[in-house]
């Protein structure tokens, strides 16, 4: 347990997307429905990749029957892999809700940067509002990137929401992506 992420991703920030995900449930009194959650990260990623060219967390996106998915997050909230850096900010699911391991506010995201709690607070005025199928509905009619899977799943490539998003240089922008996240692998000993 735990490992995977060491030798799978060592390019993803476990801490980074448990404070993502404590935001969400800081703005729900503490606990948030985990396929809400899910929706409202890949929307938070989404709407950074509009404005800044770069998603908040380095996961990989794949399509999954409910929608479009930050793969790795959803690994973390749904208990299928285990972190002390995920387990600082939230404890384990209960049911489908998933909630903060103690009272935090937003000062204690500090790996999350000026700009992408504002784009968090966007978000969430977006989108908040909305319960778990609402939400899920949502991205299946806005997000043209997501393809049903039929059950399964399969990888939706970066370059893929950003043509979508009308970038000019969508390959670039993912290829800068893949080469920071070969950097950090790198940097981790890999």
């Amino acid at each position: 347990e735990g490992n995977w992420e060491a030798t799978m991703a060592p390019w993803f920030n476990v801490r980074k997307a448990a404070q993502v995900a404590a935001f969400f449930a800081l703005q729900e009194t503490g606990e948030i429905n985990i396929l809400k959650l899910i929706k409202l990260v890949y929307m938070a990623d989404r709407k950074f990749m509009e404005l800044y060219d770069v998603p908040i967390l380095n996961d990989q996106f794949v399509s999954m029957p409910h929608g479009p998915v930050n793969s790795l997050t959803y690994d973390y909230a749904s208990g299928t892999e285990e972190s002390p850096q995920w387990n600082e900010f939230l404890a384990g699911r209960a049911g489908h809700m998933i909630g903060l391991v103690r009272e935090m506010s937003e000062a204690d995201l500090d790996e999350l940067s000026r700009a992408e709690v504002h784009v968090l607070g966007l978000v969430w005025a977006d989108l908040g509002h909305m319960d778990r199928f609402q939400i899920r509905d949502h991205t299946h009619d806005n997000c043209p990137e997501w393809e049903d899977p039929n059950g399964s799943s399969f990888p939706i490539p970066s370059s893929r929401v950003f043509n979508f998003l009308g970038k000019q240089h969508s390959d670039e922008l993912e290829d800068r992506i893949l080469s920071e996240r070969q950097v950090a692998a790198n940097l981790a000993g890999e």
